[in-house]
């Protein structure tokens, strides 16, 4: 049976969310990142590279969990969870060993087989708090 397209982009972002945010492959961009990639969360790719390297040395236990995911044309939106343990200085706020368990949106538009634009939202109130109880 042949994959829609939406099938496909849902693969390749299922495929990106795994390699960076799981198993903190920044390498795989170049793999899954389209030339013309347009960073609208973090700025640019290195951008993106340098905020998902603060994390994992804030949260080396870090797990992203996909919990819903919807794809329209070239858009894939995502819902996901990211629980981890705060062991390592996070912005400036040294390690509270408090958990994490924290909703994220991301919007990525796939072109060719290629992630070409993402923007994101990550609910930091209530990371925050949870990092500030004691």
């Amino acid at each position: 049976m042949m994959q829609t397209m939406e099938q496909k982009n849902i693969e390749t972002v299922t495929a990106f969310i795994e390699a960076f945010w799981n198993e903190s492959d920044m390498e795989c961009t170049d793999r899954f990142l389209s030339d013309d990639y347009q960073e609208l969360a973090y700025e640019s790719k290195e951008g993106l590279k340098r905020f998902a390297g603060k994390i994992l040395e804030a949260f080396p236990d870090k797990r992203y969990t996909v919990e819903e995911m919807i794809a329209q044309g070239d858009k894939v939106l995502v819902r996901m969870a990211v629980k981890g343990t705060h062991t390592g200085t996070f912005f400036g706020t040294a390690p509270t060993g408090n958990s994490i368990d924290v909703t994220l949106y991301r919007q990525y538009r796939v072109v060719d087989g290629k992630i070409a634009e993402h923007r994101g939202w990550i609910d930091m109130v209530t990371m925050w708090r949870q990092l500030q109880a004691s």
